[in-house]
């Protein structure tokens, strides 16, 4: 049995080697890095699956903007990477994580605007995710359209590029 605790409470060290383990040691060169340049992950929606003493699994979110191709700038938050130890997978621990974000996601500035990169049919099934706003958005690398999916309804359905969040968008108490 997995317990879920903030992810501030493991080890750096640690996360690193399960995201290694899980994404490889070229992660860094994917597109949704360059998203999280810069930014420090939100740690309220960031946490850890823990069984015993051993790290089983994370998720991170980060701060990220839709700046639309007419000037505006909408706070959102990136969801991602979920990560789950290859021997725990298939046990609810990525489905767990991730609902526990979302779940929290209204805390923060940009938690009704949520978008990630990865699979539509899992994402559509269990959390609701999908493409449907997402096909005017450019983001700073490759990336498959199918795969940029939104949830919420801050979510914006405009023409514009997805990055790190710049320093000026509000703080969380800001946005309420």
């Amino acid at each position: 049995m997995f317990t879920l605790v903030p992810i501030r409470d493991v080890a750096p060290a640690a996360i690193e080697t399960l995201l290694d383990a899980v994404f490889g040691h070229d992660r860094h060169d994917r597109t949704a890095y360059r998203l999280r340049a810069g930014v420090q992950p939100v740690a309220a929606l960031s946490w850890a699956a823990i069984e015993g003493q051993e790290l089983v699994g994370s998720i991170q979110c980060w701060p990220v903007a839709h700046i639309g191709d007419r000037g505006e700038c909408r706070a959102m938050i990136l969801v991602g990477p979920i990560a789950v130890s290859p021997a725990r997978q298939h046990l609810g621990i990525g489905r767990a994580l991730t609902r526990r974000a979302i779940d929290e996601a209204a805390t923060v500035c940009g938690g009704d605007a949520l978008m990630l990169i990865g699979d539509p049919d899992y994402y559509g099934r269990f959390f609701g995710f999908t493409a449907h706003r997402t096909a005017r958005w450019r983001l700073p690398g490759p990336f498959d359209p199918a795969r940029l999916l939104a949830l919420g309804d801050g979510v914006p359905d405009a023409s514009g590029v997805i990055a790190p969040a710049p320093p000026d968008l509000p703080s969380a108490a800001a946005c309420s």
